[in-house]
């Protein structure tokens, strides 16, 4: 291991949690789902790597034999075998790790290990639901929730084309964060003057594209109300529930609600080509890093809430 960064899934559902059961079911191996590294050694029958090839994990191995996996999605995958690197199996929090071949993607030259950890899932999910909700120039982007993937959704935007980024988070340094960034023209509390001034950023119209990444109902329903009649509204946030006016909100309105969960071995593949040509490097949203001894500083850091992305590095 390199480099093994911190999700806000590992706060909410190990950390916190602590589920036991379906796909986030930890089973008390070593946890860290987001990987990135260098080969020191391969096994039998190894034929796509070697010894020092620098590589980013997709954290999910799954049968391998269904559909979900055949198309790529092993996040997907439905079958007893599936196991998650850092949930049912042992994950990046450690000196070494034991993945399949078939997890490892190549890292570019041009991207540091750090940027390699962020895209094994928060950068991965992030480019998944811009996908998702097909962002172009277009668009004007709102992002509920400026965590992580929420600063990646706004970066990612940007480079897909959408003319104008604005962000709302009640935290008010993870605001301050977007904007010293560059990544947002606008990032607002996510109280009520805050959300009053949202239309008139759109002109009144609301945005072609919203995407929730809080996983908070009130920020869900922001992302619903706010997206513009025809547009398109992805939910990345995980966890709890929402409660909306459907009739209003959603079908009366012609809207298109999406629900993404990370993203796909081709695309997460694809888009480490894409930060390449963009000149993006996602370790700009990675506020902290911490060495191994000090991992449980990194998760207090990381569940307060008010850091940017959080990372454990290795010598």
């Amino acid at each position: 291991m390199r480099a093994s960064t911190i999700c806000g899934s590992d706060i909410r559902a190990i950390y916190r949690e602590h589920l036991g059961t379906g796909a986030e079911a930890y089973q008390g191996v070593i946890a860290g789902h987001e990987p990135s590294g260098e080969v020191v050694a391969t096994g039998p029958g190894t034929q796509r790597l070697a010894a020092g090839d620098r590589v980013v994990v997709y954290h999910i191995c799954g049968c391998g034999q269904c559909d979900e996996c055949r198309r790529g999605y092993e996040i997907g995958c439905h079958q007893p075998a599936r196991a998650a690197y850092g949930w049912q199996r042992d994950g990046g929090h450690a000196p070494y790790l034991l993945a399949e071949e078939r997890s490892c993607l190549r890292l570019p030259d041009e991207l540091s290990f750090i940027d390699g950890a962020c895209v094994a899932c928060g950068f991965g999910t992030a480019y998944e639901a811009l996908l998702r909700a097909q962002v172009s120039g277009n668009d004007r982007l709102l992002v509920t929730g400026l965590g992580p993937v929420g600063l990646a959704v706004a970066m990612l935007g940007r480079a897909m084309g959408a003319t104008t980024v604005v962000g709302t988070d009640p935290s008010a340094e993870r605001r301050a964060l977007g904007k010293e960034l560059g990544l947002l023209d606008h990032a607002l509390d996510a109280d009520e003057a805050g959300l009053g001034q949202l239309r008139d950023l759109a002109d009144g119209q609301g945005y072609e594209v919203t995407i929730d990444c809080s996983g908070s109902a009130a920020a869900r329903v922001t992302a619903l109300e706010n997206t513009r009649d025809w547009g398109r509204c992805v939910y990345v946030g995980e966890g709890g529930r929402v409660d909306f006016e459907v009739s209003r909100v959603l079908i009366h309105r012609q809207l298109t609600l999406h629900g993404s969960w990370v993203t796909s071995v081709g695309h997460m593949e694809q888009l480490l080509d894409r930060l390449v040509r963009w000149n993006l490097r996602p370790q700009r949203v990675v506020t902290d890093r911490f060495p191994l001894e000090n991992a449980a500083e990194a998760y207090q850091l990381a569940d307060s809430g008010s850091a940017g992305k959080v990372a454990i590095v290795f010598d």
